[in-house]
């Protein structure tokens, strides 16, 4: 009886991980790109629904996610725009505009964008994050961007920059000026 409620329990959560790891983890979070998806025919489908119901939000939002995944930064930002016209303070949406600005070579827009995410949610780490990057590599600010990644540390000190650096490891690698060691030789 033990081993059949184990198996059972194992088997439920096993599934829900597939389930959230197949849609995402959760409704706004930023886009991925995930192998087996059939982007032109999901961007088919919403724009057809926005076609429809131009007022659904998350219709919108995940249209701007299908050309974000894709590259399509210029319909990204006009899809993310146009759901942000709806529902303004949605700092997820804001970020991921955030990104696709840098990405389309409008770093200050970047900015002002993470900026308006962080006024959305102050304690939203991925827009900090992104805006310290953008500062640093975009318009040469270290500074700015080592002081955005220190109020995110503010938040988590135990924020990761990616799966296998941390932000308080990233200041350092910056601060110490290991990027440039290489470059002064």
């Amino acid at each position: 009886m033990i081993i059949a409620a184990a198996t059972f329990l194992l088997g439920f959560f096993a599934g829900a991980g597939f389930a959230i790891y197949q849609t995402g983890s959760s409704p706004g979070a930023a886009p991925t790109a995930s192998a087996g998806i059939d982007y032109a025919a999901r961007a088919k489908m919403l724009e057809a629904e926005v076609a429809r119901n131009p007022t659904n939000t998350q219709a919108w939002i995940q249209l701007g996610h299908v050309y974000f995944d894709t590259g399509r930064h210029a319909r990204a930002i006009d899809a993310y725009q146009k759901a942000l016209a709806l529902k303004p303070d949605n700092a997820d949406v804001l970020t991921d505009l955030g990104i696709m600005y840098r990405r389309s070579g409008q770093p200050q827009r970047a900015i002002e964008t993470f900026d308006r995410a962080v006024a959305v949610d102050p304690r939203h780490e991925t827009a900090r994050l992104n805006k310290g990057i953008v500062l640093l590599h975009d318009l040469g600010d270290r500074q700015g961007a080592i002081r955005t990644w220190e109020a995110l540390l503010e938040i988590n000190p135990l924020a990761m920059a990616s799966a296998d650096q941390s932000v308080d490891q990233m200041i350092r690698h910056y601060r110490e000026g290991h990027d440039r060691k290489g470059a002064d030789r």
